[in-house]
């Protein structure tokens, strides 16, 4: 009797569910790779140097829409979205390759201007696009990007370095790209349900700019070296505060306490979400697509620390029996959840 071969959804598995299913099998055989499958860049190493290896792809429909994502934008946040892995790593960006597959819907000039918006971030975070290729696609718009980074010998950072103590900072602010995308799928619906509505984005350029045009924070890495603090463990934060704690706590074998209301969020993001019925903690724990950068210190760089007005201490790594918590504005300890962005549960377009 024939039997049905088991089939596995996608869905079921969840992005890093995939990536660890697939990649269960790869061994390293080479002395020069020191880090493979599992954090933000792979870490190869080539005399004093190490290179850092990361790869991204954007899909139309999937990462953004097209409704309302100028092609200069999306290619600069294209090559911004690579960047923000090699900083996750304590390193910098040197060089690019494009990939891009489109479809016959787009004209020359069309992929002129997206790659006016890789070149404009290459140009800015003095990045290098050195080579890709060019494909047609039977639908829609594909892009892959690989970035090339480096670290001198013992400078790069791992989400596995955690202490049991160590400090929990995040640069910048949180959940003003997720409530910027909320308002312009918003705007959309309004539009597609009559198109003579003008779009009311007025007093919401900040949340715009974090969603459609995302900066990065290169200079955190020199910041720390000038007061001699080196981070113990690092991620970004593409997928979600939760999601990226979660992270380091897996892979350093620790738990953690976060603390609410010390959670960076901008007064426009706070009124934005008010505007939605939603709780700031939000987008700011699972919107994602903020590229800050989520890192670890000795408890001992306490005082360093907070004299950075830029970074935010909101909490601190504990051991794993103690769990992955979030300490309320009442004081409540919930447990953490991340429930951010994965690229095989529907979502609206990131």
């Amino acid at each position: 009797m024939q039997t049905t071969p088991l089939r596995t959804e996608l869905s079921e598995l969840g992005e890093f569910g995939l990536i660890e299913r697939l990649t269960r099998k790869v061994k390293i055989r080479n002395e020069s790779t020191l880090m493979g499958v599992g954090d933000d860049a792979a870490v190869v190493k080539y005399n004093d140097k190490l290179t850092l290896v990361s790869t991204d792809l954007l899909v139309e429909g999937i990462h953004f829409d097209l409704a309302f994502n100028p092609l200069k934008h999306l290619g600069y946040k294209a090559a911004i979205v690579n960047f923000s892995d090699i900083l996750a790593m304590n390193g910098v960006p040197r060089q690019i390759t494009v990939g891009i597959a489109a479809s016959n819907r787009f004209s020359a000039e069309a992929l002129d201007e997206l790659y006016e918006g890789i070149l404009m971030a290459c140009e800015k975070y003095q990045v290098d696009l050195v080579g890709g290729d060019t494909v047609s696609s039977p639908r829609g718009l594909f892009i892959s990007i690989t970035v090339l980074g480096e670290a001198a010998e013992g400078e790069a950072v791992y989400r596995s370095g955690a202490k049991e103590t160590d400090l929990v900072c995040v640069t910048g602010d949180l959940g003003a790209a997720y409530m910027g995308l909320l308002l312009l799928e918003r705007e959309k619906a309004v539009y597609l349900a009559d198109p003579k509505m003008q779009p009311d984005l007025e007093g919401y350029e900040y949340i715009l700019e974090r969603q459609l045009k995302p900066e990065l924070r290169p200079e955190l890495k020199q910041t720390l070296a000038d007061i001699q603090v080196r981070p113990t463990a690092m991620i970004d934060i593409s997928d979600g505060l939760a999601s990226e704690v979660l992270h380091l706590c897996h892979d350093s074998g620790l738990g953690v306490a976060l603390f609410e209301d010390k959670i960076p969020v901008d007064p426009m993001t706070v009124s934005a979400a008010a505007d939605f019925g939603l709780d700031p903690t939000i987008p700011a724990l699972n919107g994602g697509e903020d590229y800050e950068l989520l890192f670890t210190v000795p408890v001992n760089d306490f005082e360093k620390m907070r004299a950075i007005p830029w970074i935010s201490l909101i909490g601190y790594m504990t051991t794993a029996s103690e769990g992955t918590n979030l300490i309320t504005r009442s004081g409540q300890q919930v447990p953490l959840n991340a429930q951010g962005w994965d690229a095989f549960i529907k979502h609206g377009n990131r």
